[in-house]
């Protein structure tokens, strides 16, 4: 079985071109716990070939590439010439994406803040009509304080629509036959999988019982804990086994955001 490769960074290098392919050189760091006796590796090199229809699909260039942080999925291989491969170990990708940067998510979460104070803003505006209709009614004429409690009478029915709209909105979200906690359901094609996952095998009793489950409720015990924006799967590798195992198209998760 080969081996599958997970690599998180910028390149360190300059694009190279080549007839049907390009290739670049990215750094991770080493080990954190050597064995005593060994040094600790500071950083491991790599360079990553990409076919040359993957690489033009991304909008990923020549400066850019060292810019933007990218994530690598590959399998690693020793049979490429050295002076195509300067990196310790060769990385032949299958799959490349561009992760979101940190200023694009802090000028998202900057304008969803602003948004309510705008809203705020309007709603002061719309009463100083109302007062001004008021204050010009005519005071002398006992008709004019009949018609002042008539619309004393009618102003607290006004607040009571928006508290109807407010209950109606959360039963649209609601996703039925789904586990509780479920923030959106997923193509289960688009979850990419850590290396230190697929390494592990879970407990084929626990699997089961959850199968058992899947096909008793038609639905996961548990919604899957995914990565925002990369799709990588943080927890839930049991259950992703038994969701590729009953050959689930949508699996239910929750989102938690990049540090």
């Amino acid at each position: 079985m080969p081996h599958k490769i997970t690599l998180t960074g910028s390149a360190t290098g300059p694009l190279r071109e080549y007839d049907r392919y390009v290739a670049f050189d990215m750094r991770e760091k080493g080990s954190p716990s050597a064995p005593k006796g060994l040094k600790k590796s500071t950083f491991i090199s790599y360079t990553v070939f990409v076919a040359k229809k993957a690489f033009n699909k991304t909008v990923l260039t020549k400066k850019s590439i060292m810019q933007e942080k990218i994530l690598i999925q590959g399998e690693p291989t020793l049979d490429i010439p050295i002076d195509e491969c300067p990196g310790e170990v060769g990385v032949i990708c299958f799959q490349i994406t561009v992760l979101p940067n940190k200023n694009d998510k802090e000028k998202n979460q900057s304008d969803a803040k602003n948004e309510p104070k705008h809203e705020a803003s309007a709603a002061p505006q719309n009463k100083e009509p109302k007062k001004q209709e008021e204050e010009q009614t005519p005071v002398s004429q006992p008709v004019a304080n009949e018609e002042k409690k008539e619309v004393k009478t009618v102003q607290p029915e006004v607040p009571q629509a928006p508290t109807e709209m407010k209950k109606a909105e959360p039963k649209q979200k609601t996703r039925p036959n789904q586990p509780k906690g479920t923030q959106d359901l997923l193509n289960f094609d688009d979850i990419i999988v850590p290396e230190e996952f697929l390494k592990t095998r879970p407990n084929p009793e626990k699997t089961q019982k959850v199968i058992d489950f899947v096909k008793r409720t038609g639905r996961l015990d548990e919604p899957l804990t995914i990565e925002k924006g990369s799709k990588i799967l943080k927890d839930g590798y049991r259950r992703y086994i038994v969701a590729k195992t009953v050959k689930m198209d949508q699996v239910p998760v929750v989102y938690e955001y990049q540090k």
